[in-house]
Formats: C-alpha cells, sequence, structure tokens
C-alpha cells in the first residue's frame, strides 16, 4: 500500500482530522478514535513503514521512548492506574501503518488481559524446543534472561 491511502500517513501530513496529543520529529500520537477507554492514544511514526520489523534500528529508541512517554502521560495526567501499551503486526493490524496503542488502565476497569485465551506448552521440553529454534534464528546463545513463566 506504501503511504498511497493510508489513513495515518493522511492524519501525519495533516489531510485528516485527528486529535493530535504529541508531534515529534520521528512520531507523531493522536487519540483513538475509538477508544477502549478515553485517553487511547496512537503513536505511529512519521513516515511510512508497515511493521515493527519494517522500522529502521535507528528508529527504534526514539520511538518506544516516545511510547514511554505516553505510558507516564497516561498516570500523571488521566490519573490512571497504569497503562496497556500494544501493537499488532499484520495480524488484527486494522490500518496497516505501524502503530503502539497506549491506553490509561485503571483496576477493574472491565479490560481483561489479553484479548484471547492462553495456552500452555505441553512440557518444558517443547518450550526449551520454541526457545532454541527462536534463538538460533536471532543468533543468540539462548541464555536466560527472566523465567519466562508468563512475564
Amino acid at each position: 500500500m506504501g503511504d498511497q491511502g493510508c489513513l495515518f500517513c493522511e492524519i501525519v501530513k495533516g489531510e485528516r482530522g485527528a486529535h493530535v496529543v504529541m508531534e515529534r520529529p520521528e512520531a507523531v500520537a493522536f487519540l483513538d478514535s475509538r477508544p477502549l477507554f478515553k485517553g487511547h492514544t496512537l503513536l505511529v511514526p512519521r513516515v511510512h513503514y508497515e511493521t515493527l520489523t519494517d522500522l529502521p534500528g535507528e528508529l527504534l529508541g526514539p520511538f518506544f521512548g516516545y511510547a514511554q512517554l505516553l505510558a507516564g502521560a497516561m498516570e500523571s495526567v488521566l490519573g490512571a492506574a497504569g497503562s496497556f501499551v500494544a501493537m499488532n503486526n499484520r495480524v488484527s493490524q486494522s490500518v496497516p501503518h505501524l502503530h503502539v496503542h497506549v491506553v490509561p488502565r485503571n483496576r477493574k476497569d472491565g479490560l481483561r488481559g489479553f484479548f484471547w485465551p492462553r495456552q500452555k506448552y505441553e512440557s518444558d521440553n517443547e518450550a526449551a524446543e520454541y526457545a532454541g529454534r527462536l534463538a538460533a534464528a536471532l543468533g543468540a546463545d539462548g541464555g536466560e534472561v527472566g523465567s519466562g513463566q508468563g512475564e
């Protein structure tokens, strides 16, 4: 699709209205028109990238730094107890332009964890096999950082 006909590119260029909450050289954030909760914000790179894997490495730090600022604002400005920060890549991505959802959260707000049922590995061996395949693809040694238990 490129940026031709992209709803988010139109917002970034000022060709389509949106309630903008942040404008930076690399990114723009605006309110979601169909929020989960009031204040639900979408953060998009100014340049059209479809997915996270398309975003150049040098933009990762600044881009997620802006997500961090937005998450903090959910608490300090909106009085939320926390936030939900998420993105989809292709599957369930309603607009094919990379975007991060930053949603204010409060206890007992009605949003229940993830939006899909969780699964379990059949065994520790199966989990180790998946971890090994991913680590090999990443050129990693597969060393543990966290417990991996649903963090």
